[in-house]
C-alpha cells in the first residue's frame, strides 16, 4: 500500500498579513498564463513563493484554477513526484488523472504512459489551469528531469506550468525562450526596489527610518528582501540605526546563519573551496580564478554559479566578468579568514601578480597592499605614478602612500618626491618638505647650488629610471609650490626658474609645470604679463606632453587673467579654444571642460546676454561634477550669483554664495576675488550695511591700507560700502573716505597695467563725484570708462549701479560722449524698465516676474525652482514677497489679481 501523501504540500501557502504590494510582478505574472512556462529562478530569500501565493491572493482571473506542490528532496522518487503532481491537479479540477494515477501504482510504471494519459485529461478539461512547483531545486533526479522535460514539452494550451526554484532546471529553456514560450523572473526582477525598501522597513516593519538610512540599506543589500528582513529583526528596538546600518554587513550574525545554512551547506565541498579562495576578489573571471586557487576550470565553476543563481552576478554580456553580491562576499570572506588566516596573503599575492600581468595596475596594487606585501606594492605605486598623475588621481595615490610603511620611504627617492606632489595635488602640505628632504639625501650639489641625481647606490631602490633623473627638477617644482601656499611669489618663482633649469629640452611636461608656476608666481605677485606668459608657455607643453585635460585648469587662470586686464574678448577667445582641443579620444569629454563653460558664462555675463550665459551654466552642469576640476562647485555658483544680481534677485546671489562658501576648495590661484568680498557686495546692494561693514572689520580691511594686488577687489569692496553708506546716511566722512581710497587703488592698478580693476574703479570714482555734486568731474571719470570699456563690449559693470549710474550715462550720451554704447548701457542699467506696474505701491522685481509667470503654468514650487536653476526655499521667498506686494494669500488669488494688473501675458 502506498504512504498517504502529505496534505500540506498541496495547499497554497498562508498568505502573510502584511507585505508590501508589488503590482508590478503581479501584473508580470497576469501576462506569463498565456505561455507554457514561468520561471521565477532566483537565490534564497527573494520572496519567490510570497510572490507566487500574493498573485494566487489577488489576481483578476479566479475563473482559473491553480494547482501548488511544494517539493521537498523526498520527492525525487518519480512515483511520488508524479502522485504529488497529479494529485495537486485532480484537487485543483476534480477527476483529471484518474486513470493515469492508477497507472502509476502498478510495479515499474512507465512514465511516459502515465504522463500521456494526464496531459490527455488535461487537454479535454473545458477551463484553463496553473501548475505551480515551488521549490524545484531539489529535484537531482534524472528520472524525475526526463519526465518533466517530457511533460514540459506537450503541455497543452489548457495547463501553464510555473517553476520557483534556486537554480535554473533541467529542462529544454533555451528552446522555450526561442519561442516565446518562457517568461522569466529573476533576481533583478524579483528585488525590491527603494520604494518597496521604505514600505517594508517603515509601512510593515514600522522602523520610522529617515531617507538616508533607507537608501544606504537598500544599497547594502541590492534589494535582497531576506537580508533586509534580517537588519529589520535586528534594528527593532535599537536606538542606534544609523550606526547599525552603517556597520551592517556580511559579519552580522543572522546574516551569516541564513547563508551557511540556506547557500553553503548544501554546495559540493569543491564548489565550497572555490567561493572561500576568490572571496578575495571584487571582479570574478575565469583565468583570474584559476591564478588566484590554482586549479582550473575556474569560467565553467562561475557559468554553473550564476546558473546555480548562487549570489552571481554577470558584469558583461559575454559572462566574462562576474560579481558576488556584498553581503555574500562578506560572510564568504569572514569564513575564509576565520578558517584558514594563513592563506588570505597568498591568495592576494596570486590576484596582484595575475593582474599585473593582464594590465590592471590599480587592482594589483589593491591586492599587493592587502597581502601586506609592502615591497611588491611600492613597486607597483611607483610604476603607476606618472598615469595617475595624467588621470588627476592623486586622491588614489594619497591613499595607498598611507598604507605604506615609513621606512619604504627612507630608501626609496622616487616614491618620496612622488608623495609630496601627490600631497601638495590634493591641497595639503603636512609632511612634504620631509618627503623631499627624504629624497634629496640621495643627490649631489652641482654647478650653481643645484642638485644632481647620483647613480643609484645598492641601499637605494629606483624602479622608475626615468623619473629618477628628473628628481632635481620635481623637487624644486613641490618646493615652488609649496612657496605659494605660504604668500611667498618671489620664493616660488626662484624654485620654478630651478626647475625649469634642470629639466631637460625634452621633458614637455616637467617644464610645462616649471612654467606654469612660474606665471603663477607672477600673477599672484600683480604681473598679468608674465603670469599670461607663463600659463600660454605651460599649456603649450602640455599639449606637447598629451596632458590636454591639464590645460583647462590653465586656460581658466588665463581667462582670469585677460579679465583683470580689462581684455574679456580675449578671454572668451581662449576658452573656445580650449573647447575646440577638448575632444577626447573617440569624443571623450575630458575633465575640466565643465569649468570652461562657467569662465564663459561670466564673459557673456558681462556682455549681458543672460539667457547664453544662463546655457552655460546649464552646460557645465549637464557634464556633472566628474568633468570638473575640484573648484568647479564653487566656481558655477559664483557665477549663477552673478546672472541672479543682473536678474535683480539679491537674496538668490546671496544664498548662492554662502552655498559657494560652503563647497569652496583651495588651489593654487591667487584667491583676488574671494568670496566674502562677493558676499558683502550684494549685502550692501541690499541695503544692509551693518552687515556687510561687519565683513571688512572681520578680515582687517580698512581704508589706510596701503594697496596691494592680492586685496585690490576687496579694497575696491570697502570704497563701495563707503559710497553705499553716503548714499543711505549721508555721510560727508564716508564720502572722502572711498574718494582718496580709490585715488590710492587707482594708481596701483594704473602701475600694474590691471585695466580690469582700473574700470570699475573709474566707474566707482565717477559715482563719488557725482555725489560730490562735481558733475564735470564724474563725467571725465566716465569718458575715461567708456572708452576702455566699449571695444570690450562690458556692460553689466555700469548697469549693475543702477539709477545713478543710468543718469550719468544720459548725460554723457547727450554731451556726445558715445553716445550709442551709453544709451545701450543706460537701458541695461534699468532707465527703461518694463512692465509699467500701476496700482501696486512696490513693484515686483525681475525675478518675481518671472515667478509669477510660472505660477501661472501647472509647474509645482520643486518644477519652478528646478527652471529657474534655484533652490526651492528661493522660490517660496521669491511667492511669499509676491503675494505680499499683491496682497493676497493663495496662488488663485495671485494670478487673478496678476491678470486684473496686467502682468501677465495674454493667452492668444
Amino acid at each position: 500500500m502506498a504512504a498517504p501523501l502529505l496534505e500540506t504540500k498541496l495547499i497554497v501557502p498562508l498568505r502573510r498579513r502584511s507585505v508590501v504590494a508589488r503590482p508590478r510582478l503581479g501584473e508580470r505574472l497576469d501576462r506569463a498564463v498565456e505561455t507554457t512556462l514561468t520561471l521565477i529562478s532566483a537565490p534564497a530569500g527573494f520572496g519567490k513563493t510570497t510572490v507566487l501565493t500574493e498573485w494566487l491572493a489577488g489576481r483578476a482571473d479566479r475563473a482559473r484554477p491553480a494547482a501548488w506542490l511544494s517539493l521537498d528532496p523526498r520527492d525525487n522518487d518519480p512515483v511520488l513526484f508524479w502522485t504529488y503532481v497529479i494529485s495537486a491537479l485532480g484537487r485543483a479540477a476534480p477527476g483529471i488523472g484518474a486513470t493515469a494515477i492508477t497507472l502509476l501504482q502498478a510495479p515499474a510504471p512507465p512514465i511516459e504512459s502515465v504522463l500521456s494519459m494526464l496531459l490527455n485529461d488535461a487537454t479535454s478539461t473545458d477551463g484553463d489551469m496553473v501548475l505551480i512547483l515551488d521549490d524545484y531545486h531539489v529535484i537531482h533526479s534524472r528520472a524525475v528531469q526526463e519526465g518533466m522535460d517530457f511533460f514540459v514539452q506537450n503541455l497543452p494550451p489548457q495547463l501553464h506550468l510555473m517553476i520557483a526554484c534556486r537554480a535554473d532546471p533541467a529542462l529544454p529553456l533555451a528552446r522555450l525562450r526561442g519561442r516565446g514560450d518562457l517568461v522569466e523572473l529573476r533576481a533583478a526582477d524579483l528585488r525590491f526596489t527603494e520604494g518597496e525598501t521604505a514600505e517594508y522597513l517603515n509601512g510593515v516593519m514600522g522602523l520610522a527610518l529617515d531617507a538616508d538610512c533607507v537608501e544606504a540599506l537598500d544599497g547594502r543589500t541590492e534589494g535582497w528582501i531576506a537580508a533586509l528582513q534580517l537588519a529589520a529583526l535586528t534594528l527593532q528596538g535599537r536606538n542606534d540605526a544609523a550606526a547599525f546600518i552603517a556597520e551592517f554587513t556580511g559579519d552580522d550574525r543572522f546574516v551569516v546563519d541564513y547563508l551557511a545554512e540556506e547557500v553553503l551547506g548544501g554546495l559540493p565541498a569543491d564548489v565550497r573551496g572555490f567561493l572561500l579562495d576568490t572571496s578575495i576578489l571584487e571582479r570574478l573571471g575565469g583565468p583570474l580564478c584559476d591564478a588566484v586557487t590554482g586549479r582550473t576550470g575556474g569560467q565553467a565553476t562561475l557559468e554553473g554559479l550564476e546558473r546555480g543563481n548562487v549570489f552571481v552576478t554577470p558584469l558583461d554580456g559575454r559572462r566574462s566578468w562576474y560579481r558576488y553580491h556584498q553581503l555574500f562576499a562578506d560572510v564568504l570572506l569572514a569564513r575564509l579568514t576565520g578558517e584558514q588566516p594563513d592563506r588570505v596573503p597568498e591568495l592576494h599575492r596570486r590576484a596582484s601578480a595575475w593582474l599585473e600581468q593582464h594590465g590592471w595596475p590599480r587592482a594589483a596594487i589593491h591586492h599587493a597592499l592587502a597581502a601586506k606585501d609592502f615591497a611588491r606594492a611600492a613597486e607597483l605605486v611607483e610604476r603607476a605614478v606618472p598615469a595617475m598623475r595624467r588621470s588627476r588621481s592623486e586622491g588614489a595615490l594619497v591613499s595607498w602612500f598611507r598604507l605604506l610603511p615609513e621606512d619604504l620611504f627612507r630608501t626609496r627617492p622616487v616614491l618620496s618626491v612622488d608623495f609630496a606632489g601627490a600631497l601638495l595635488a590634493v591641497g595639503e602640505t603636512a609632511g612634504v618638505e620631509g618627503r623631499l628632504r627624504d629624497a634629496e639625501r640621495w643627490l649631489k650639489p652641482g654647478a650653481g647650488g643645484r642638485s644632481e641625481t647620483l647613480a643609484p647606490v645598492p641601499e637605494m631602490v629606483v624602479v622608475d629610471e626615468e623619473e629618477f633623473h628628473r628628481l632635481p627638477a620635481a623637487i624644486g617644482l613641490y618646493r615652488a609650490a609649496l612657496a605659494l601656499t605660504r604668500g611667498d611669489p618671489a620664493g616660488a618663482a626662484w624654485q620654478a626658474s630651478r626647475a625649469l633649469d634642470a629639466s631637460p629640452l625634452d621633458d614637455h611636461l616637467g617644464r610645462a609645470a616649471a612654467s606654469g608656476l612660474l606665471g603663477l608666481a607672477a600673477w599672484t605677485s600683480g604681473d598679468l604679463a608674465s603670469g599670461i606668459r607663463g600659463y600660454e608657455i605651460c599649456v603649450e607643453g602640455l599639449k606637447r606632453a598629451g596632458h590636454i585635460a591639464d590645460t583647462f585648469g590653465c586656460t581658466v587662470a588665463l581667462a582670469d587673467l585677460r579679465l583683470a586686464q580689462g581684455r574679456p574678448s580675449e578671454g572668451m577667445r581662449t576658452c573656445r579654444q580650449a573647447l575646440a582641443d577638448a575632444s577626447g579620444p573617440e569624443g571623450e569629454v575630458l575633465r575640466g571642460t565643465a569649468d570652461l563653460h562657467v569662465a564663459m558664462s561670466s564673459f557673456l555675463l558681462e556682455r549681458n546676454d543672460l539667457p547664453a550665459a544662463m546655457a552655460e551654466l546649464q552646460r557645465s552642469r549637464e557634464l556633472g561634477d566628474h568633468r570638473g576640476l575640484p573648484q568647479n562647485p564653487y566656481r558655477w555658483r559664483v557665477a549663477m550669483a552673478g546672472i541672479r544680481v543682473a536678474e535683480g534677485d539679491l537674496g538668490g546671489a546671496l544664498e548662492l554664495l554662502d552655498e559657494a562658501g560652503r563647497v569652496y576648495v583651495s588651489d593654487f590661484f591667487p584667491p583676488v576675488r574671494p568670496i566674502p568680498a562677493l558676499r558683502a557686495r550684494v549685502l550692501a546692494a541690499q541695503g544692509l550695511l551693518n552687515e556687510a561693514f561687519g565683513w571688512a572689520r572681520e578680515h582687517g580691511i580698512t581704508a589706510g591700507d596701503e594697496p596691494s594686488y592680492l586685496r585690490e577687489f576687496e579694497h575696491i569692496t570697502l570704497a563701495r560700502l563707503l559710497l553705499a553708506r553716503h548714499a543711505t546716511e549721508g555721510s560727508a566722512a564716508a564720502l572722502a573716505e572711498s574718494d582718496r581710497l580709490l585715488a590710492r587703488l587707482l594708481q596701483a592698478a594704473e602701475d600694474g597695467r590691471r585695466a580690469g580693476s582700473i574700470l570699475e574703479i573709474l566707474v566707482l570714482q565717477a559715482l563719488a563725484q557725482r555725489a560730490n555734486g562735481d558733475l564735470p568731474a564724474a563725467l571725465d571719470c566716465l569718458q575715461r570708462a567708456l572708452a576702455l570699456a566699449e571695444p570690450e563690449g562690458y556692460v553689466r559693470l555700469f548697469a549693475n549701479e543702477g539709477a545713478p549710474m543710468a543718469s550719468l550715462l544720459a548725460t554723457a550720451a547727450k554731451q556726445g560722449t558715445s553716445p550709442a554704447y551709453a544709451r545701450r548701457l543706460r537701458a541695461a542699467a534699468g532707465a527703461e524698465e518694463t512692465p509699467v506696474q500701476t496700482g501696486l505701491i512696490e513693484p515686483l522685481s525681475d525675478r518675481e516676474l518671472d515667478v509669477l509667470r510660472l505660477l501661472a503654468t501647472e509647474l509645482d514650487g520643486p518644477d519652478i525652482a528646478r527652471e529657474l536653476m534655484v533652490s526651492l526655499n528661493t522660490v517660496r521667498t521669491h511667492t511669499s514677497h509676491i503675494y505680499a506686494k499683491l496682497g493676497v494669500n493663495s496662488r488663485r488669488s495671485a494670478l487673478r489679481r496678476a491678470n486684473e494688473l496686467g502682468l501677465l501675458p495674454r493667452n492668444g
